[in-house]
């Protein structure tokens, strides 16, 4: 008899973005005049082309793959020794941070690594974690057994949630009580919102004093433009002792559909053993990257590569401009459509309030029926995000235009 992991049954519904894409494919069915004028402002995937530098990295890799003198089999499963190099080069030492080559682990995505991360973390741990959030935090939770059962507003047992309002500006403060576990983004997905060198600092200070983990997702420091923000948790004294940091290629390169990533370990870093032993993280987290993961591809890492080199960070800040650039059009698009606008500044998502009375779910609707836009609903990412929807800026400037333009006709 097989037997199956029940901590699946105890998960909400759907994944938020498959029950967006079955709403989305009923209304086209339902309505295919209206589908033809579509336009997708919902899941966070990038639309423009990947940058020249990484096309000609992706090419030279083939035709290297296509010679008996430069084929590459199996490579090491942490990333190629070249790649891990010039991550640590210019995202970290150049910046101030103290990384090491062997501190960083390439992977195929940053979703990925904060679920498999868990692989290596008992179950005694009480977890914290933002609400309003990237909802991949929560369900590999559930999945691996560290939470209770949800209540009817979704909110499950055994999870510390930590509230994101405005009165916050969207970033969490830490709990009153001790947690062992406490998962961060900035800038923030779906808010926007990006903390600041003193909100930081607080969660370094907390973490040190608790013996606590960071787990500081930074997928989108690339699109942070206020200088006096951090575009690592590295940039504060004490963080290597404390945590864990993931970032993508795929909003900044253009890699959704290419796949490269990587988590930073560093060596300093321990946790506890069921016995009361201090242990380093770093073996573990490598020994748990070559028993179950085979690395990514030669190919793929050469363009990768290519982003660090001067054409190739040249070609970054265009994308990066470009993605802002429709973030502004959204915002004061949404504004002007009497809805009160978060975000956009230093992140490629609009937080967008709702007026009294009318839910996420509810928004979306309307928004897909009245102006054929596709949105997030706010709620699909906690219970303090209702209320609330998020606008991606990942788009043509053409279509951010039209989307302003239908936002502004509708009526609430």
């Amino acid at each position: 008899m097989a037997y199956l992991n029940d901590h699946y049954l105890k998960l909400k519904a759907g994944y938020l973005f498959p029950e967006i894409g079955r709403r989305v494919k009923a209304f086209c069915e339902a309505n295919p005049a209206a589908a033809a004028r579509l336009i997708r402002c919902g899941i966070g995937d990038v639309t423009e082309p990947l940058p020249p530098a990484v096309v000609a990295a992706l090419h030279k890799a083939v035709d290297e793959m296509g010679a008996r003198e430069t084929f590459k089999g199996y490579g090491p499963e942490q990333g190629y020794e070249w790649l891990r190099a010039a991550i640590a080069k210019n995202d970290f030492r150049d910046r101030g941070c103290d990384v090491a080559d062997d501190e960083v682990f390439v992977s195929d995505g940053t979703k990925c690594d904060t679920g498999n991360l868990l692989d290596i973390l008992g179950h005694k741990n009480r977890i914290a974690i933002s609400d309003p959030v990237y909802p991949v935090y929560v369900d590999t939770n559930v999945m691996a057994g560290h939470t209770g059962d949800a209540n009817d507003a979704g909110a499950y047992a055994r999870l510390v949630y930590l509230p994101c309002r405005p009165s916050n500006g969207f970033i969490p403060t830490p709990p009153k009580r001790p947690v062992d576990v406490i998962y961060l983004c900035s800038p923030n997905n779906p808010t926007g919102a990006a903390a600041s060198r003193e909100q930081l600092e607080t969660w370094v200070k907390y973490a040190l004093e608790h013996k606590a983990l960071l787990l500081f997702d930074a997928a989108y420091e690339a699109y942070i433009t206020d200088p006096a923000v951090p575009h690592s948790i590295y940039e504060i004294p004490g963080a290597r002792d404390c945590a864990i940091e993931f970032r993508s290629f795929s909003k900044n390169g253009g890699f959704t559909g290419t796949r490269c990533a990587y988590a930073v370990v560093p060596k300093s870093l321990n946790a506890q053993t069921k016995s009361g032993e201090w242990k380093a993280l770093h073996p573990l987290w490598l020994r748990r990257t070559t028993t179950k993961f085979n690395g990514v591809s030669y190919i793929v890492q050469r363009a990768a590569e290519a982003l660090y080199s001067p054409e190739g960070k040249a070609q970054v800040r265009r994308l990066i401009e470009h993605y802002l650039g429709n973030a502004k059009v959204l915002r004061e698009g949404a504004a002007k459509a009497r809805l009160k606008v978060f975000g956009g500044l230093n992140a490629p998502y609009i937080w967008a309030k709702l007026p009294s009375g009318v839910t996420s779910w509810q928004a979306f609707d309307k928004i897909l029926n009245e102006a054929n836009v596709v949105i997030t609903p706010g709620s699909g990412f906690g219970s303090k995000g209702e209320g609330y929807v998020r606008i991606s800026a990942f788009n043509s400037r053409a279509n951010a235009e039209e989307v302003a333009r239908r936002l502004q006709a509708m009526k609430w």
